[in-house]
């Protein structure tokens, strides 16, 4: 049987420390320790840490994929699940990110490794290159959305992954509060209905 592999994408200034990659972790550890987890600690600015991401997902690329994105990750994980005909789980993905630039340039301190860096306006230039024209099989993502998103509109996802499958959840924040409810069916999605 092929062996089956989940790469889990952090978000912006997060890592795998963060409080959903670690339920995650957890519960694959737990519940299905026959399927890989790989959670990479991304790169700082966008181009880098695309093609580290890239650089990973070809070492499993002959093993059956699935992934799971979050905020800039679920951005990555679009462009991968486009790549490689992989199903994918987005939750509050960002949809053009190279449109928040402006608001966004200035320098973060990483809350998990305490690493201080900066976002510059070539960054916008970087994800603008990146920039997905269009989801191309919208069956196989499943998005997660909190209408109390602070940080992202979560309209802008609901349009973009329009025909794919859509949870959205009054309340909540950026962080999709209670994430872990949808862990089993996550696993369902990535890989048992699928052929």
């Amino acid at each position: 049987m092929q062996k089956q592999v989940v790469i889990y994408l952090h978000g912006f200034n997060s890592s795998p420390d963060s409080f959903k990659a670690v339920q995650t972790k957890a519960f694959f550890s737990r519940y299905y320790p026959d399927i890989e987890l790989v959670i990479p600690h991304l790169a700082l600015t966008p181009l880098a840490a695309w093609l580290q991401i890239e650089l990973i997902t070809q070492q499993y690329a002959a093993h059956k994929l699935g992934f799971i994105g979050s905020s800039l990750g679920g951005f990555f994980a679009t462009l991968l699940a486009n790549k490689y005909d992989a199903n994918a789980v987005l939750i509050n993905p960002a949809v053009e990110p190279h449109l928040l630039i402006d608001s966004l340039v200035g320098e973060y301190t990483n809350p998990y490794t305490g690493a201080v860096h900066q976002v510059e306006a070539r960054h916008g230039e970087e994800l603008k290159s990146l920039q997905f024209s269009e989801v191309a099989q919208p069956h196989k993502f499943w998005v997660l959305l909190q209408q109390g998103d602070e940080t992202l509109d979560y309209k802008l996802a609901m349009d973009c992954y329009r025909g794919g499958r859509l949870t959205i959840e009054p309340l909540g924040d950026h962080s999709f509060v209670g994430f872990n409810r949808y862990l089993n069916a996550i696993v369902e999605f990535l890989f048992k209905n699928r052929p």
